[in-house]
């Protein structure tokens, strides 16, 4: 009988869908995607993280080798936190969501601060391309 009650769970797979952090994850995971938005690499991080979603599982084992020494830079509750939440399936998706949201508000943020009579840049580059340029054919 413990044989088969171990088959039973031997291949499951988790939910599909994306999977919701604790708090200790999501306090990692934001204090991650805050670091990336601030430093301006948001569209890097994006292409990283999709063309490598397949392999999210694999990356998160090699964080779990790297830990270790890891730990020894980084906070070790954050990256215990982080390296388990990347095991699960639809992390990946859900970190790409955190960073587009919060590019999202911090777009938000830029236009609450532009001056009112100032055109947003892309007017600016419409006008100049329009503008007594001349069409070379």
């Amino acid at each position: 009988m413990i044989l088969i009650g171990w088959l039973k769970h031997a291949f499951a797979v988790d939910p599909p869908g994306v999977p919701e952090p604790d708090e200790v994850e999501r306090e990692a995971i934001e204090r991650l995607v805050r670091q990336i938005v601030r430093r301006g690499l948001a569209t890097p991080a994006l292409i990283l993280l999709e063309c490598s979603h397949p392999l999210n599982f694999l990356a998160s084992q090699l964080l779990v080798f790297a830990g270790p020494m890891a730990e020894l830079l980084f906070n070790r509750e954050r990256y215990r936190a982080l390296t388990r939440f990347l095991e699960r399936r639809g992390s990946v998706e859900y970190i790409c969501r955190r960073i587009e949201a919060l590019v999202g508000e911090l777009e938000v943020a830029n236009r609450a601060k532009r001056p009112a009579g100032r055109p947003s840049d892309g007017a600016w580059s419409e006008r100049a391309a329009t503008s007594g340029a001349r069409e070379t054919k």
